[in-house]
């Protein structure tokens, strides 16, 4: 589907997986109440995600790593969504202490936290959970312990606390993912969210192993 296609049809239409039509969905619903809506985007380096919350009339940011800038700030322009979509190259555990849109409506994570071993994943959710408003929504995507992706993975009798390794050699270089990672069980997550201190409102596990959450804070 090329960038024009995507635009002009419905962003509840256009693809995604069911996490992010959760979120899109969230998105009508408080722009319909507020009239403005704040939404934090992470790790969204094809710039897939964004101008769909932007189409809803969002004021989105994006915060991913440096070396995905250029693609990136391209893939703004081309989405004709300038004024309603920034970027800031930055990584979990370095983002600012103020954003811009802070405090947000919707925090939606598309991948990043498995590069974190479990207990720094859970103070970059506490911390990210502090930069939602009070009934935010925080929309989380991670790699699946019992997807195909856990397949010869050698913590996988691990404690989550303790679980941080690279994938199997041929897993490594089929979805070039090279670095140790932490894999979770549905469960794994849905104490991740629990003890960084959100209120846990669905979590879910795919077609394909991986694991999403839903969580708000209050």
């Amino acid at each position: 589907m090329d960038m024009t296609t995507h635009l002009t049809a419905n962003p509840l239409e256009t693809g995604g997986d069911e996490l992010e039509r959760y979120a899109l969905e969230e998105c009508v619903k408080r722009q319909r109440i507020d009239h403005r809506v704040s939404v934090l985007v992470i790790s969204d380096k094809r710039c897939e995600t964004a101008p769909k919350f932007a189409a809803l009339g969002a004021d989105v940011l994006i915060a991913d790593l440096p070396e995905f800038a250029q693609e990136i700030e391209g893939r703004i322009l081309a989405s004709g969504r300038r004024e309603q979509i920034a970027y800031l190259p930055t990584t979990l555990q370095t983002l600012p202490a103020e954003l811009p849109g802070q405090p947000f409506d919707i925090i939606y994570i598309r991948r990043g936290v498995c590069g974190l071993r479990y207990p720094d994943a859970r103070e970059v959710i506490h911390a990210l959970k502090q930069r939602l408003r009070i009934g935010g929504k925080l929309y989380l995507s991670v790699l699946g312990l019992h997807s195909e992706l856990g397949h010869g993975y050698a913590d996988a009798v691990q404690p989550i606390e303790q679980r941080f390794a690279e994938l199997a050699p041929a897993l490594r270089e089929k979805y070039g993912i090279r670095q140790p990672v932490c894999l979770y069980s549905e469960r794994n997550l849905f104490m991740l969210l629990l003890e960084a201190g959100t209120s846990v409102l669905l979590t879910l596990t795919t077609t394909y192993g991986n694991v999403k959450g839903i969580a708000v804070r209050v």
